[in-house]
C-alpha cells in the first residue's frame, strides 16, 4: 500500500443522518469521540469549520478565540492529529439567506467579512494557513435579484480584503454550481483558478476540488483536478462520489463510478499530489439507512479504496497504455484498463 499519502475528514462526516425530507436517525457522537475515532481509522489531520473549532465565536473576544483554538490543537496533537484548514460557516444562519459576500445588504457583506477575519485567526492558532472558502450562498436563485457581474466584483473585494488581512493566510476556493443557491457565482474550478489570478497575491489563492461538486456541473473531477493542477492550484480535494446530476450526495470514494475514482487517483498519482505537503479529504457521508454500529464504516471504506487505486495507478502498464493510444487504439487501451480495475491482467 502507498505510504506517501496523508488523509483528511471533517467532524461533519460524522453525523446524524438528517435529510431535507426526514429529521435525525442515529443519536449525535461528540466531538471529542469523532476525533478519536478518525484518528483510529488512519486519518493524520482535520478540517473544521470555525464553529467547530470555537463554537459561538461571534459571541467571544479575540483572546477568548485564541484560547479556546489553542486549547484544541492542544487536544489534537495529543491524539497524533493536525488541522488541514478551518472554513468560515456563511451559510447556515438567518442572516446569511442572502448570501454573505455578495448579499444585497452592505451591512451583511460586512459582517460576512468581519466572521471570516475570526476564521482566518481560528486558523492561525490552529497551526494552518490554508482557509476554504465554500461559496455556499454566493448565488441566487432568480438572476435579476443581483448584479452578476457586481457580484464577482464583491468577491474578489472580500478575498483581497481577506488577503491584507493576514499576509500568510493561504485561501482555497471550492467551487460547486448549485445547492443550497440555484445559480452559483464560482461554479466550477476555472472560476476559480481565474478570480484567484485577479486577486492581489493570486499566490495566495489555490482551489479545493469536490468530486461530487464537479460531477454536478457535469464535468469530470479528474479533469478539474488537472486543470487546478497544471496551474499549481490543487491545495486540497474533497474525495467523494456522485450518482448523477441529482442533489450532493457525498457517497463514499468509487461507490458510483469506480472508474471515475480510478482516473482521479491516477491524475494526482501522475502530479505528485501530497508531495508538497497537500492532503487527501474525504468529504463522505453514511447513508441515512446506515445503523449507529456502522456509522464509521464510509471512512474506512473510502480509505480503503483509494489506497487500493493508488496501487492499481502506480501498477498499470504505462508502457502498452502510451502503445495503444500512440496507435489511436482506444477500444484496446479501454479494455486495459478494465481488466487492470478487475484484476484480469
Amino acid at each position: 500500500m502507498a505510504g506517501s499519502y496523508r488523509f483528511s475528514v471533517g467532524p461533519w462526516n460524522i453525523h446524524e443522518g438528517a435529510d431535507p425530507f426526514g429529521p435525525t436517525v442515529r443519536a449525535s457522537v461528540p466531538f471529542a469521540t469523532k476525533m478519536a475515532a478518525v484518528r483510529a481509522l488512519g486519518y493524520e489531520s482535520v478540517m473544521l469549520h470555525d464553529d467547530d473549532a470555537v463554537p459561538e465565536l461571534e459571541r467571544l473576544s479575540p483572546q477568548q478565540i485564541a484560547s479556546e483554538a489553542a486549547a484544541l490543537k492542544d487536544s489534537l496533537a495529543n491524539l497524533g492529529l493536525t488541522v488541514e484548514l478551518s472554513a468560515p460557516r456563511l451559510w447556515e444562519g438567518g442572516q446569511w439567506v442572502d448570501g454573505g459576500y455578495t448579499a444585497n445588504d452592505p451591512t451583511v457583506r460586512a459582517a460576512a467579512l468581519e466572521r471570516t477575519k475570526r476564521c482566518i485567526d481560528v486558523c492561525r492558532h490552529l497551526g494552518t494557513d490554508l482557509m476554504v472558502l465554500w461559496l455556499a450562498r454566493e448565488g441566487t436563485y432568480v438572476r435579476e435579484s443581483k448584479s452578476a457581474v457586481r457580484s464577482v466584483e464583491l468577491l474578489l473585494e472580500a478575498i483581497n480584503a481577506m488577503l491584507a488581512y493576514d499576509p500568510d493566510i493561504r485561501i482555497a476556493i471550492e467551487p460547486k454550481p448549485n445547492e443550497p443557491m440555484d445559480i452559483a457565482y464560482l461554479p466550477t474550478i476555472g472560476h476559480a483558478v481565474a478570480i484567484g489570478y485577479r486577486s492581489a497575491d493570486p499566490s495566495r489563492v489555490g482551489a479545493l476540488v469536490e468530486s461530487a461538486h464537479a460531477i454536478l456541473a457535469g464535468l469530470d473531477p479528474a479533469d478539474e483536478m488537472a486543470f487546478a493542477l497544471s496551474a499549481g492550484k490543487l491545495w486540497s480535494v474533497h474525495l467523494n462520489d456522485q450518482n448523477g446530476l441529482k442533489y450532493d450526495q457525498d457517497k463514499s470514494f468509487g461507490a458510483a463510478n469506480l472508474r471515475t475514482a480510478f482516473d482521479q487517483v491516477l491524475v494526482l498519482e501522475d502530479a505528485g499530489y501530497g508531495s508538497r505537503g497537500e492532503m487527501v479529504a474525504f468529504d463522505v457521508k453514511a447513508m441515512r439507512t446506515t445503523r449507529p454500529e456502522h456509522q464509521l464504516q464510509h471512512l474506512a471504506n473510502s480509505r480503503e479504496i483509494f489506497l487500493a487505486l493508488v496501487d492499481k495507478a502506480r501498477s498499470l502498464d504505462r508502457a502498452t497504455v502510451a502503445s495503444l493510444a500512440a496507435a489511436r487504439d482506444y477500444e484496446g487501451l479501454d479494455r486495459l484498463v478494465l481488466r487492470h480495475l478487475l484484476g484480469l491482467d
